[in-house]
C-alpha cells in the first residue's frame, strides 16, 4: 500500500497557502492555484509544512491523491511545470504567435491550435515546442492535444515526440 499521503509537502520561501474549510488556495511568484479537498480528507499547515490526514481507511488514496495535487501546486507556483515536443519529418515546423501556435506537419493544411488561459508556448526553434504554465494538468493537456496532431509512426519515426520519448522503430515489411 502506497505511503503517499504520509510525506509532508514543504513550502518554498514566498509561497502562501490558505486553508478555508476545504478548499486550499496556494499562492506563489506565478499565480494562484486553487483546490477544493474531498470530504474526510483534511489538509493541516504548521509553519512552511503541510500535512495531509484522513478520517477512515477507505479515504487513505484519496489522501494520496490529494497530497500529490497540493505538492504540483505549491511547485506550480514557485517553479512552473514545462513540457517539451519535438517535430520530427521533413517540412515539419511549428510557430508560436500570441495565444496560437501553428503547425505544419504533413497535413493537406496548416493546424492552428488556440491555447487555453494560463499555458503558454515558446518556439526556440521551428522543430521544438515548449509548453509552460503553472497547472500541471493544463500543460501535460495541452503537450498532449499537440502531439495528437500527429503522433510519432513507429517506420520512419516522423511526428510530434516529447524530448523525453522513445520511439521504437520497426523494420519495414520484406517481399
Amino acid at each position: 500500500m502506497s505511503r503517499v499521503a504520509n510525506n509532508p509537502v514543504q513550502l518554498p520561501r514566498g509561497v502562501e497557502v490558505s486553508l478555508n474549510g476545504s478548499d486550499i488556495t496556494v499562492k506563489g511568484g506565478k499565480g494562484t492555484l486553487q483546490l477544493r479537498v474531498v470530504e474526510g480528507v483534511r489538509v493541516s499547515q504548521d509553519d512552511n509544512v503541510l500535512t495531509v490526514s484522513y478520517d477512515s481507511d477507505a479515504l487513505k488514496a484519496m489522501a494520496g491523491t490529494t497530497r500529490a495535487l497540493v505538492s504540483n501546486m505549491v511547485k506550480g507556483v514557485s517553479e512552473g511545470w514545462e513540457k517539451k515536443l519535438i517535430l520530427n519529418g521533413v517540412g515539419y515546423r511549428a510557430r508560436a504567435t500570441g495565444k496560437t501556435v501553428n503547425l505544419s506537419v504533413g497535413l493537406s493544411h496548416p493546424v492552428d491550435y488556440e491555447l487555453p488561459e494560463g499555458v503558454s508556448v515558446e518556439t526556440p526553434t521551428q522543430t521544438e515546442v515548449v509548453v509552460t504554465g503553472i497547472d500541471k494538468q493544463a500543460v501535460g493537456e495541452v503537450a498532449a492535444k499537440i502531439r495528437s496532431f500527429r503522433p510519432p509512426e513507429p517506420y520512419k519515426g516522423k511526428g510530434i515526440r516529447y524530448a523525453d520519448e522513445y520511439v521504437r522503430r520497426k523494420e519495414a515489411k520484406k517481399k
